[in-house]
């Protein structure tokens, strides 16, 4: 499905700004733009508790969002591209400054993160 095409109504816009419109989850969608991450990776990485961590992807993932994708005991997380509201999300991502400070310091500390 050609997700450029597809109309959403006002409540489906508000609810996707809503979801992203807390900074560490619009920042998550930042990172899973480009490559996929672990629910460990994001605990480290924004220094928040897993729990605090699974809620906001909870909130992503319900909001269609993002992908899960689960192997053995660990969950990765990737922008669902084929979401009608990719382009809504994609349009607010590329308003953020590739060289954003916090942006920046997340990929800093995943280097330093490995989940395996």
């Amino acid at each position: 499905m050609d997700t450029s095409t597809v109309k959403l109504n006002s409540g489906e816009v508000v609810n996707c700004i809503k979801v992203i419109s807390d900074p560490t989850r619009l920042l998550m969608m930042k990172l899973v733009e480009k490559k996929e991450y672990c629910v460990c990776q994001f605990v480290d990485m924004f220094d928040i508790s897993q729990p605090a961590t699974s809620q906001h992807l909870r909130k992503l993932r319900e909001a269609g969002l993002v992908k899960e994708n689960r192997r053995g005991q660990w969950r990765f997380y990737s922008m669902n591209e084929s979401s009608p509201q990719a382009s809504i999300v994609k349009g607010i991502l590329s308003q953020i400054d590739e060289e954003d400070q916090q942006y920046l310091q997340l990929l800093e500390k995943e280097a330093l993160v490995d989940c395996q």
